[in-house]
């Protein structure tokens, strides 16, 4: 690759192509996973549109440089950088919203906060992750899931069309009835597989007013939380979300927490809480009436800066006290780091309108789910190795020890480079048939990375 190479991709695009050392570089290349941070691309191109896409495709085929898409770089696998280069869609980040049809049109490069901007003053939502930063792509293409989602199902359900640039170079719009295929792999298929997706459109539904809580308790109360908490979400209505979690740093004794919304009052999410408030006094209890955008922002949530490892599990029954006790026991022996995220486990309430799709009906397979089961460690960058080795050690025995309680699918968005069986865990049944659509639309593996879909 030369000098001149890179001089005549910046030619052909109306955005700009940054080298290492140049302003802007790192910005536009930095994953938010800094366990990833070493990973320094050989270029990268800002897009200003759908063109420049093609054209930086057309090019890397041409040199025969590898390439991925970035829109908010926050894969947990660090799959929005490489050594080649990076499509950059930052700034492809407008968002309209119609709040007499409820569609809202997305560009590729676009932000949680930008589509909560956009279809806050038409009081209406779709389904949509817990961090600002996150991208649209990303979120919708591993399926999306957030508090909203057994109300409003996933973000994937309510794509109702998109535009992505193939590896050939074409510029193929995607919904029900065009491409329908494609469409279907775009919703759960996972990010970067079959093109870079330039625009989406989805389906919002008006939103009310609803009610939020936070409650911690000690470590003491743990078993008891856990096994509570689960049988009421296992019973509560749709409107009712939860995330049950514990966490522990270093040689603290580790919090409990619950989080979530109610689509409903505070007094009846008093009363759908009673019984696990009855069995375990907690040592903060706040819930409240909330505007949905007031719920939202009590539910935002960052990763502290550092680098990290997630396992995910799905969990189609509550775990039993057996369960609980082994994961509790495995998150007490937690190493500690140097980031303050520490490490932990937590059940995400799952069910709902997501399970009332079917497995084959989008490329999102997990339809029976009850709760996400996520277990993560983290650290800092100034860590030394054996602190790394610890955690992702910690992590490794976690999941091992948590195996037999759970399903052995596992959440494509939050994706993980050291799992083995990946094509079974995050897409089951629907592999097969994305597979062939992949074979189909990207037959020369232009879009090829760990865990891409037929690699």
């Amino acid at each position: 690759m030369t000098d001149a190479d890179w001089r005549r991709l910046d030619r052909a695009v109306d955005g700009r192509v940054r080298r290492p050392g140049e302003a802007g570089f790192r910005d536009s290349s930095r994953p938010f996973n800094k366990r990833f941070a070493g990973i320094t691309p050989s270029g990268v191109v800002s897009v200003a549109n759908t063109e420049d896409v093609r054209r930086a495709i057309e090019w890397a085929r041409d040199t025969g440089v590898d390439v991925v898409a970035r829109c908010g770089g926050h894969s947990y696998a660090g799959h929005s950088v490489n050594t080649g280069l990076v499509i950059d869609l930052g700034a492809m980040n407008t968002v309209s919203a119609n709040g007499s049809t409820g569609l809202v049109t997305v560009a590729g490069g676009a932000r949680m906060a930008d589509v909560y901007a956009a279809v806050q003053p038409h009081e209406m939502a779709f389904a949509l992750g817990n961090g600002a930063s996150v991208g649209i792509a990303g979120l919708t293409l591993g399926g999306g899931c957030g508090a909203t989602s057994r109300v409003h199902g996933l973000t994937a359900d309510a794509l109702v069309e998109t535009t992505l640039v193939t590896a050939d170079g074409q510029v193929l719009r995607c919904d029900a009835n065009t491409n329908p295929d494609l469409f279907w792999a775009c919703r759960g298929g996972g990010g970067g597989n079959f093109g870079v997706n330039v625009s989406f459109t989805f389906q919002a539904k008006p939103v009310a007013d609803c009610a939020g809580y936070l409650l911690l308790w000690d470590r003491a109360d743990a078993p008891k939380v856990f096994s509570v908490l689960q049988e009421v979400s296992r019973q509560a209505p749709d409107e009712f979300a939860t995330r049950i979690g514990i966490s522990k740093t270093g040689e603290s004794k580790g919090i409990v927490s619950a989080i979530g919304q109610h689509f409903g009052s505070a007094e009846e999410l008093r009363g759908i809480l009673a019984p696990v408030l009855s069995a375990a006094q907690p040592i903060r209890a706040d819930i409240a009436d909330r505007t949905f955008w007031e719920a939202k922002d009590d539910l935002l949530h960052e990763t502290s800066e550092g680098a990290f490892a997630v396992r995910t599990n799905i969990v189609t029954e509550p775990l039993s006290e057996e369960a609980i006790a082994t994961m509790l026991s495995c998150v007490d022996r937690y190493p500690g780091s140097g980031n303050p995220d520490g490490g932990g486990a937590a059940l995400f309430s799952w069910g709902g309108a997501i399970n009332r799709v079917g497995a084959t009906e989008t490329a999102f397979a997990h339809r029976n789910a009850l709760f996400l089961l996520s277990m993560d460690a983290s650290w800092a960058e100034t860590d030394e190795p054996a602190v790394v080795d610890a955690n992702l050690g910690w992590l490794a025995d976690l999941a091992d020890a948590m195996s037999p309680y759970v399903s052995d699918g596992a959440f494509q968005n939050f994706i993980d480079p050291d799992l083995a069986d990946w094509r079974n865990a995050y897409y089951g049944v629907n592999y097969p048939r994305l597979k062939e659509i992949k074979e189909r639309v990207d037959p020369d593996g232009v879009f090829t990375f760990a865990q891409s879909i037929g690699s």
